[in-house]
């Protein structure tokens, strides 16, 4: 067992749309105005709100999944990442005790905070309210045994009325209140279908954070939070005995680009230490893959915003057919499924020429399609497993396919929905669900082994 020291605090919420990645962002950057290291993570699945964190440090953010991984394996990536600064913040995920399917508290914030003893601050939106709030809070600190939760952050509040609040609350409940933010219009993150937009596409974002981070330091008590963090247990782990790497590295091309974008930054991390040498390229922007690659990834993103310069790179379109056609292994989820059907459409009905890998069309939906976790067992062996083998994986998607698979079998936790899905093959796992590596490292083995194998076989570039 590994003890390690790891300064760290969660912000937990009472419910989503309550402003934490908002006021993530600005305590990011308060904390590196004030001369801390720190590092990010994202409780549960999401991947728009750890690339906020990235353009705050200026390194990838992590996910920590519940649901996805064992306890022992959360707490190892979580000191594994933490060592590279010198306090962790973790941003929640919807309300604190909101876990599987809704019912349950398993891979909810709370869920992480006890599991890893990361001590919680709760993000409290205060909009129309007033002494109501104590009964809210007190709701939360009494609902489970041991909370976790050691201190309030009040959100969208008057600051006429926060010092007779902040008394209220230290008064009547085992509680420090470290402060508040007014309600700021101009800091606000604009959303879309998947929660906020990229990053990328919000103008002056350095910006907005300088202010969001000018704010908490008149405030908040950012020395109350760090001290709270440096009072946190040492963590904990066992470190995870990942399979043998390969002797030699194999190049993989990664899309990515402003269509493709949504990636685990610990699946890409696992990748590369069992042996590829991933290689970005843009489907957007380039005319051909790289030279001497000899697997292909696309991740989830926003490919129907891209329609017209996807379809008229014809020559990508064109390589990257043949290349999987003649065997080079293939990994796409979601987005990047899309991107391999044989025509996406747009909101308007409107079809564009796409990879054509997929004898399908992708086309717009009017609501969430088959939101939420998943379990994958596999019909038959495949790129990834064997027959019978399991995956952990998560779906998020407003477009549908008229070819979604039948290679895996999916069930969504604590209930009786289940479906066919991803299109598998010995060379091609695609489909909806995002998978988690961690959730099997064989697998993402067996898809380096795989490009290793092909390489062997073929000297040629695509």
């Amino acid at each position: 067992m590994i003890s390690k020291r790891t300064p760290r605090l969660l912000i937990g919420a009472a419910g989503s749309g309550c402003g934490k990645t908002t006021f993530v962002c600005g305590l990011l950057q308060a904390l590196s105005d004030a001369g801390r290291n720190p590092v990010s993570f994202k409780c549960g699945p999401d991947y728009i709100d750890p690339m906020f964190h990235t353009e705050v440090l200026g390194v990838p953010s992590r996910n920590l999944d519940l649901f996805f991984t064992e306890e022992e394996t959360v707490r190892y990536l979580m000191a594994k990442h933490a060592d590279k600064g010198d306090m962790a913040v973790v941003e929640g995920v919807m309300g604190y005790y909101d876990g599987l399917a809704g019912i349950s508290d398993r891979a909810s914030s709370f869920h992480l905070a006890e599991a890893t003893e990361t001590p919680t601050v709760l993000l409290v939106d205060g909009r129309g309210k007033s002494l109501s709030l104590l009964a809210e809070i007190k709701g939360f600190l009494d609902f489970r045994k041991n909370s976790g939760i050691s201190g309030i952050i009040l959100n969208r509040i008057s600051g006429m009325i926060y010092p007779e609040l902040k008394q209220l609350m230290e008064e009547q409940l085992p509680v420090i209140v470290y402060g508040y933010l007014p309600k700021l219009e101009e800091c606000s993150l604009e959303s879309r279908h998947l929660g906020l937009v990229t990053a990328q596409e919000i103008k002056d974002l350095q910006s907005i954070i300088q202010r969001l981070a000018d704010q908490i330091k008149k405030t908040v008590d950012l020395q109350g939070l760090m001290d709270l963090a440096d009072r946190a247990k040492p963590l904990t782990f066992e470190k995870i005995q990942l399979p043998k790497p390969l002797s030699e590295p194999v190049s993989i091309g990664v899309a990515k680009d402003r269509a493709f974008c949504f990636y685990y930054q610990d699946n890409l991390e696992l990748l590369e230490e069992l042996g590829a040498k991933l290689i970005p390229f843009s489907p957007v922007e380039d005319d051909s893959l790289p030279q001497g690659i000899s697997g292909l990834i696309f991740g989830g993103g926003y490919p129907e915003l891209y329609l017209p310069r996807l379809s008229d790179n014809r020559s990508m379109r064109n390589q990257i057919r043949k290349a999987v056609e003649e065997g080079m292994p293939c990994l796409a989820e979601c987005g990047g499924f899309m991107y391999l059907h044989r025509q996406l459409l747009d909101r308007q009905g409107t079809p564009y020429p796409m990879v054509g890998l997929i004898d399908g069309e992708s086309y717009p939906t009017e609501k969430l399609g088959r939101f939420g976790y998943v379990t994958l067992t596999a019909r038959k062996d495949n790129l990834l497993c064997d027959k019978g083998g399991q995956l952990k994986g998560h779906e998020f998607h407003y477009w549908d396919s008229t070819q979604s698979g039948d290679g895996f079998y999916a069930k969504k936790p604590l209930r009786n929905r289940a479906w066919n899905c991803v299109v598998a093959e010995d060379n091609l796992f695609a489909g909806y669900p995002h998978i988690y590596f961690y959730s099997d490292p064989q697998a993402a083995r067996r898809f380096v082994q795989a490009c290793d194998v092909f390489k062997g076989e073929s000297m040629a570039d695509y």
